[in-house]
């Protein structure tokens, strides 16, 4: 294997650990995002938006290591603007479509408790 070779083995093996961290990344950041958002943590917060700054800098790695020009270029931005806001939307749409079930199944244990307890007094 000359130089040349060498040198395309090794940044086709640089592409692939960089295209595994976006992944890795951007799985962690989607995850602590939730998990922060659940747990009302600010703290999480901040480890979700540390995880995305892995993805930002996995990206910026796999685009120079493919050398990526043009509307390759337009493509990465694009992801990272789609990885940034999907797990923001995420959240919200899962909130908006379970906060009338949350009341709904309140209003329905009550009722049944309330049917319970006469039941007992029969």
């Amino acid at each position: 294997m000359d130089a040349v070779q060498a040198l395309e083995v090794n940044r086709i093996l640089l592409a692939t650990m960089a295209g595994a961290l976006v992944v890795l990344a951007g799985a962690l950041y989607a995850a602590v995002y939730a998990i922060s958002k659940m747990a009302s943590n600010r703290n999480l917060t901040r480890l979700s938006y540390l995880f995305y700054a892995v993805l930002v800098v996995g990206v910026l790695i796999l685009a120079r290591s493919l050398d990526f020009s043009g509307v390759w270029n337009a493509l990465a931005v694009l992801l990272l603007v789609g990885y940034y806001l999907a797990p923001q939307a995420i959240w919200r749409l899962c909130v908006g479509t379970h906060a009338d079930e949350d009341h709904s199944s309140e209003h329905h244990l009550s009722e049944s408790n309330g049917q319970a307890a006469t039941r007992k007094l029969s």
